[in-house]
């Protein structure tokens, strides 16, 4: 009687490389691939190679594809893209502020993209100098578009915010191209959005929480989007802003900016998972902390001014007893 035939690999593992490589590995986005990495040796090796991570990087990201970027990237420690996506993809981490002993950057990258329903409507990169008197001692700021400038985004001007609400997706990647580090302060889509009082214009608020340098609550890295209508209906991008703000609502300079972001540039990333949920979940935290801290000084205020007041009145009523006894 004839013995049966030995066993053969079956499933993924019977899988040529070559197929896993160019008809399965190429079409996961970089979570996906990163947790296929994770797997098995093979696919670990497979899931490596540099143009595979830069060709996941472009396309979640356009405005990594300048040459400057694409440079940087290459020569960041741990893998080049891989490294730069495990940097930038998940939200920092709001653990206290811990700073090593290296020196701020003098310059700063941000790599900026916002989609809409799916589709690119905006795309930028953007040097920031960080040496200069100017900008260490002016309100912390960096704004991608002039007054004046209006970018058209072939979709149709909502009538509310809630469609910008679900639509909108934003990344605010900064980058220090010296100390090759990364980190995206934005909240992926808005915790917030409204109507400015004046214009009318729809607002757009993507938001990150980060430790701050006195451990008092943190601070809030805010991006607002400001979008209007042209006159045929068409959705127009007017204003894309950056700014950072502590629990009181003063604007930080930009050396104590530079602070905050050094730190969420050293620091610790989340996983990635649930990014928008946790981002808004922050908020709101924040938003909380900041009614509870501005009805607390309001309470203390109001203690102030009541002790001010019988204090007054302890003096008059003083001055006025003391004017009738001489005047006996």
């Amino acid at each position: 009687m004839n013995s049966p035939p030995p066993p053969t690999a079956t499933g993924f593992s019977a899988l040529h490389p070559d197929i896993i490589d160019s008809h399965i590995l190429t079409r996961l986005d970089g979570p996906s691939l990163a947790s296929a990495a994770c797997c098995t040796t093979s696919l670990c090796r497979l899931s490596s190679p540099e143009n595979l991570w830069f060709n996941i990087c472009d396309s979640t990201w356009p405005s990594t594809t300048t040459s400057r970027v694409r440079q940087v990237i290459s020569a960041f420690p741990g893998g080049g893209p891989r490294a730069f996506f495990s940097h930038a993809f998940p939200l920092p981490s709001q653990l206290s502020l811990t700073l090593s002993s290296a020196s701020s950057p003098p310059e700063l990258l941000s790599a900026v993209d916002i989609h809409y329903h799916g589709k690119l409507i905006f795309t930028k990169l953007h040097e920031t100098e960080t040496q200069t008197e100017w900008f260490r001692c002016s309100p912390f700021r960096i704004d991608l578009l002039e007054p004046k400038d209006v970018v058209p985004t072939a979709q149709n001007y909502p009538a509310g915010g809630t469609e910008i609400l679900a639509g909108m997706t934003l990344s605010w990647i900064l980058i220090d191209p010296i100390g090759q580090r990364a980190a995206n302060v934005s909240s992926h889509k808005p915790v917030m959005v409204q109507r400015h009082w004046l214009t009318g214009e729809l607002q757009a608020t993507f938001a990150s929480i980060l430790a701050a340098d006195d451990g008092d609550g943190g601070v809030q890295c805010g991006i607002v989007v400001t979008c209007g209508g042209s006159e045929g209906g068409e959705m127009q991008v007017r204003e894309v802003r950056l700014e950072i703000e502590d629990m009181d609502g003063m604007h930080l300079n930009g050396k104590e900016s530079l602070v905050i972001l050094q730190g969420a540039l050293e620091g610790k990333k989340g996983t990635g998972k649930n990014r928008v949920e946790e981002a808004r979940r922050r908020y709101r935290e924040y938003a909380e902390m900041k009614r509870e801290r501005r009805e607390r000084k309001l309470r203390k205020e109001g203690a102030l001014d009541l002790l001010w007041v019988a204090f007054g009145v302890s003096i008059f009523y003083f001055f006025w007893s003391y004017f009738f006894v001489q005047m006996k």
